[in-house]
């Protein structure tokens, strides 16, 4: 990777800042969700139904900027996506019942659906074929990075000054979009391109019909999975063994989801250099059907030690294979309309996905949460089908 330039690394970097920064504040709920279920009164099936929300709108935002990244560019795109997934954090603080929760939780929302399609083109636009996998892995990873920064300040924040300063922390990120402004271009694949727009509707003709309906299946199937499972991951560890639960403090629970990230850190990364090497179809494949199988596992133990263990295998393989959605969307589309492609197939996914956490609050209601854990892994095994739906795309230029 010695032929990458400054500007390529500074653009990577930006991009992965952005998607921890997105990360942090979607997820600062998922830490605080015990502690908001007391404050406010809500069943797990309500809690969930926060989370759901969050998902729902994250559609509309992904798909409405990955249209505008098409006309006004990528990275001003990106600066507007940071600027109202932050001012929502903050928003959140002044929450004072279910339906104004609601309300702020769906605007970060459209800042998470946003983000994630303007960084990922910008990304994909920005580096070369032969690392373009690799790269949107290490952005992909960002996430983890935040899933860990939110831990880390809910273990420092929250027992020390409450809810209500957590989520107002979540304003900083807004700081980020001086460093894109100064110092991130557009890419030239962008600039060169003689026609500025797109809209959804060209995402269904001729060609690109097929390639849309089948990566928009696929996107949902595994965004269930994800959802499913890792919006309630803190939930299931600090909650009691009665409610099928691992019966973990706040503090404990933090310090589990750290090396599960890490886990997921790694994923990323690993599959990026993976996908460069044997493909997007096989690197995805061999990390969906690994979490399929851990899923259901992780739910059923109650042990610390092995919950320990069985964390970053599950943050591994239960995240990574996200890497391949940036890259392999990206070289199914042209320039004119890649932004719009990446910004509804992924974010049609996440909204068909809003589903997932109260679906899985629903049966941890009736069932105990462990359990429920254990419906998302259908999810991960239909994703490994449904990819072959797409073609192999390792190393195509993009135009």
């Amino acid at each position: 990777m010695r032929s990458i330039t400054r500007r390529q690394w500074i653009t990577l970097f930006a991009a992965q800042a952005g998607y921890m920064l997105d990360a942090m504040d979607v997820l600062l709920f998922v830490f605080t969700v015990n502690v908001l279920r007391s404050e406010f009164h809500l069943s797990a099936a309500q809690a969930g139904l926060v989370s759901s929300f969050t998902l729902l709108f994250s559609a509309g935002g992904g798909i409405v900027f990955g249209v505008l990244s098409d006309r006004i560019g990528r990275a001003q795109a990106l600066i507007w996506s940071i600027l109202i997934f932050s001012v929502a954090s903050a928003g959140t603080a002044l929450s004072w019942n279910l339906g104004s929760l609601l309300f702020w939780r769906a605007l970060i929302g459209i800042g998470l659906g946003a983000e994630w399609s303007t960084g990922a083109v910008l990304v994909a636009e920005t580096w070369p074929a032969e690392h373009r996998a690799k790269a949107v892995g290490i952005m992909q990873s960002g996430w983890a990075l935040g899933y860990m920064l939110a831990a880390g300040m809910t273990a420092l924040i929250l027992p020390r000054f409450g809810w209500r300063a957590l989520f107002l922390a979540g304003l900083l990120p807004a700081l980020l979009v001086l460093v894109i402004r100064q110092y991130v271009p557009e890419p030239e694949v962008w600039q060169r391109g003689e026609v500025k727009g797109s809209s959804v509707g060209e995402l269904f003709q001729g060609a690109l019909r097929r390639r849309t309906i089948f990566a928009s299946i696929l996107a949902s199937c595994v965004l269930f999975a994800y959802w499913g499972l890792f919006t309630w991951i803190p939930g299931f560890l600090s909650s009691p063994a009665s409610g099928g639960g691992a019966g973990l403090t706040i503090v404990r629970t933090s310090g589990f989801v750290v090396p599960m990230q890490l886990g997921a850190f790694a994923g990323y990364v690993a599959f990026g250099w993976l996908a460069d090497k044997i493909g997007r179809r096989p690197a995805f494949v061999s990390y969906v059907l690994a979490a399929a199988i851990l899923t259901p596992v992780y739910g059923a133990t109650r042990d610390e030690h092995t919950l320990l263990m069985l964390g970053p295998l599950i943050g591994f393989f239960g995240t990574g294979f996200f890497s391949m959605f940036g890259a392999m969307l990206s070289e199914l589309y042209p320039t004119r309309v890649r932004g719009a492609g990446l910004g509804f197939v992924y974010n049609i996914g996440r909204g068909c996905s809003a589903l997932a956490p109260w679906t899985v609050g629903y049966f941890a209601d009736h069932y105990g949460i462990g359990t429920s854990l254990g419906l998302n892994s259908a999810f991960f095994a239909l994703g490994a089908v449904l990819v072959f739906s797409l073609p192999e795309t390792k190393q195509a230029e993009l135009a």
